[in-house]
């Protein structure tokens, strides 16, 4: 396994928790002789620590390894950032659900000191990119590691467009919009929609219609190779837009065309070495335990 000696942490701002953590884990590497690196807006929050800074970005080029502390929503925005460098991630969970944070406080120094003895399980997990044009000219591109989401915006409008995978015709359709989904993220908004869970070590991309204007409209599940393209009405007077990961917006307009595909620079994602799918899934969603015996 991997020895990580240079270490990244990113954090979520405004948060006194983070801050707790952040200070925890700060002495924690350091006693056991790491080079920890801030991300530069998290130093803010702790002023006289005496620490490289770098922006998110630049940590792939210089860390071996980075905690992300914070909730699944500042691993997503940690993930778009460093998948390209390789550099794998690791999550101090202090949001809500934890789906990809998935060390607890309260276990940092035993969870992160396996990590570091080189006992841990490492996960790939491939985005997505989307790309918007208007007359065949790109006006806007983004990533996502759970998914990318084409909707109305503020309008309450429906949208009509058509869906092609692999350049062959799909259908059209009217609806609130399309969300089109990685495995990591089948279990976010896709979920919320109706769409099928996914295990994370699938290759393959479901979407899932948002309020279809017809019953039979239904979640499809597609190779993760393929090649989404979906082309806007240029006949409706709704604006719609292109959200990454809830992130990151693209705004688009009628006869604009999105393509998606799979991205070759994957996340890598390390885990405890306790770390099960389905236990996540049964905590997190209320799924139920074991009958009694």
């Amino acid at each position: 396994m991997e020895q990580f000696r240079n270490i990244g942490v990113i954090g979520r701002l405004g948060s006194a928790k983070v801050v707790d953590t952040l200070k925890q884990l700060k002495r924690f590497l350091l006693s056991r002789g790491c080079h920890v690196i801030l991300d530069q807006e998290l130093s803010e929050v702790l002023p006289g620590h005496r620490l490289q800074t770098c922006t998110p970005r630049m940590m792939g080029e210089i860390c071996d390894l980075v905690i992300v502390i914070g909730g699944d929503g500042s691993l997503l925005g940690a993930a778009r950032a460093l998948a390209k460098s390789q550099v794998p991630v690791v999550g101090v969970n202090r949001g809500r659900l934890g789906f990809l944070t998935d060390i607890s406080p309260d276990e940092i120094e035993a969870r992160m000191g396996e990590v570091l003895d080189g006992k841990y399980i490492i996960e790939s997990r491939f985005l997505l990119e989307a790309v918007v044009k208007r007359d065949g000219v790109p006006i806007g591109q983004a990533d996502a590691l759970n998914d990318v989401v084409l909707h109305p915006g503020k309008a309450t409008r429906m949208i009509e467009f058509e869906l092609y995978i692999e350049g062959q015709f799909v259908y059209s359709q009217r609806s609130d919009g399309l969300i089109i989904a990685t495995p990591t993220g089948s279990t976010a908004y896709s979920l919320s929609g109706g769409g099928p869970i996914m295990h994370p070590k699938l290759d393959a991309i479901v979407l899932v219609p948002m309020f279809p204007h017809t019953l039979s409209s239904r979640p499809v599940v597609i190779d993760g190779n393929s090649e989404i393209k979906i082309i806007v009405s240029s006949q409706i007077g709704t604006y719609p837009q292109i959200s990454c990961d809830g992130q990151v917006n693209i705004p688009a307009a009628p006869g604009d065309t999105v393509t998606i595909y799979k991205k070759p620079q994957k996340l890598k994602l390390i885990h405890p070495l306790n770390h099960n799918y389905y236990e996540v899934c049964r905590n997190k969603l209320g799924w139920g335990n074991r009958l009694d015996q």
